[in-house]
């Protein structure tokens, strides 16, 4: 029933998702879920529901959009932003408060991250104000309660939370400390009045959202995130998304693994240039996500890594490729892989991990390149469809994105289907 475009074309209207990002199968699984809750017979007969009932129009919204967050994620760029934040003071003579929003805030995380690295980095708390904004009522509702359960503290170096939760019978209870300079909204980034009557922001956060918009409404919403910066101010994107903001004329600040762009070139605390890839993720797998170590920060050097054990099977070895190159040590991930090639029949979840780290190097051929050798050994491996994708409709190829994403999309939904 829910193949229906009349459902794609609704949340392409109202949150502007772009079914191709996706894929069909799950807003197909969404429409299903919450027809069943509402005992609709036939697609109409749902639709009709829909259009009636505001309060289902956000159900169904709440059922596409599955939040996949956690502190500190991508964690080079809190340090950067607590190095930019208190040269941005000096700037303005520290006369007034830094500014920064974070949208979507999901379920608070990210905006609770900004304050904390905020406050380690030497900020009192009357020198900024954070700003957290989500579509969705019922994550804006969670953070607001600020308690969280263990899968929003990932890596080894959760040091943090010692210092700023308390711990409940549910959970990890923020301090109010950090509570306290966070200010938390519902509000939809296509809504044309939003926050019209605020002052631009000093830093905003906008990570992994616009791969999820077809290009119309990408730009759409960048000349909104544009309107919110201020034009000295800085824009933090999600790793998916540098090439976008690069042709739309937006530049890197040059901080590896920051993913921070300004409007103009300036002087970076690392004058060193990483380009960005452009692929795009399942929200379940988003490309190379640093693991939270808070405010580590990136070394030219290379440490090595030890080999592992002669008894280590591949299974080991695909772990340790994985949390390698989760924790940003891209070279050492690298290396990994080529021991892996060395010593076991070629995968292809090798080769899709060294096809992201050349995204994030820059080497978008190279990266294509491993991306199909990927797909040759597994056809429909969704990563390497949908990164392969991002790098064909950055080359102007669209006609071969797409072929791709439908590819991506029928594995997804055969997938649902045997599940179901």
């Amino acid at each position: 029933m829910s193949s229906d475009q009349r459902f794609f074309d609704f949340l392409k209207e109202r949150i502007g998702l772009d079914v191709a990002s996706v894929g069909e199968a799950i807003i197909e699984r969404a429409v299903r879920q919450r027809s069943l809750a509402l005992h609709a017979q036939t697609a109409d007969e749902y639709w009709q529901q829909l259009l009636a009932s505001t309060d289902e129009q956000q159900a169904l919204i709440e059922a596409v959009i599955v939040p996949e967050t956690w502190f500190f994620r991508y964690p080079e760029s809190f340090a950067t932003l607590g190095r930019l934040a208190l040269a941005r003071l000096a700037d303005i003579k520290q006369m007034r408060a830094l500014r920064i929003l974070s949208l979507p805030c999901s379920t608070g995380e990210e905006p609770y991250s900004i304050a904390m690295a905020l406050l380690d980095a030497g900020l009192a708390p009357h020198q900024f104000k954070v700003q957290g904004m989500d579509v969705s009522p019922l994550s804006v509702e969670r953070a607001r309660r600020g308690v969280y359960g263990k899968n929003s503290f990932r890596g080894q170096d959760i040091e943090f939370r010692d210092r700023y939760f308390s711990e409940q019978s549910d959970g990890y209870l923020i301090a109010e400390r950090v509570r306290e300079q966070v200010s938390l909204q519902v509000g939809n980034l296509l809504d044309p009045r939003l926050l019209a009557n605020e002052p631009t922001y000093d830093f905003v956060f906008c990570r992994n959202l616009l791969i999820y918009f077809d290009q119309p409404t990408q730009r759409q919403v960048f000349e909104v995130l544009k309107g919110l910066t201020h034009v000295d101010g800085v824009l933090f994107i999600g790793p998916a998304e540098g090439s976008l903001l690069g042709r739309l004329g937006m530049r890197s600040i040059g901080v590896p693994q920051s993913f921070a762009f300004s409007r103009h070139p300036s002087p970076a605390p690392e004058p060193v240039f990483v380009p960005m890839p452009a692929p795009i993720p399942q929200r379940s797998a988003a490309p190379i996500p640093t693991r939270p170590r808070p405010f580590s920060t990136v070394s030219a050097q290379v440490l090595p890594i030890k080999p592992p054990p002669a008894q280590s099977d591949a299974a080991d070895l695909l772990s340790q490729i994985a949390t390698l190159a989760n924790e940003g040590k891209s070279l050492e991930a690298r290396a990994a892989c080529e021991r892996y090639l060395q010593s076991h029949p070629p995968a292809a979840q090798v080769f899709y991990w060294l096809g992201l780290l050349s995204d994030v190097a820059g080497s978008a051929l190279e990266a294509q390149g491993y991306y199909r050798k990927a797909l040759y050994l597994e056809p429909q491996h969704p990563q390497a469809l949908m990164h392969l994708a991002a790098l064909l409709e950055s080359q102007g190829d669209v006609p071969g994105a797409r072929r791709l994403q439908a590819r991506a999309a029928r594995s997804e939904r055969a997938d649902s289907e045997r599940k179901s």
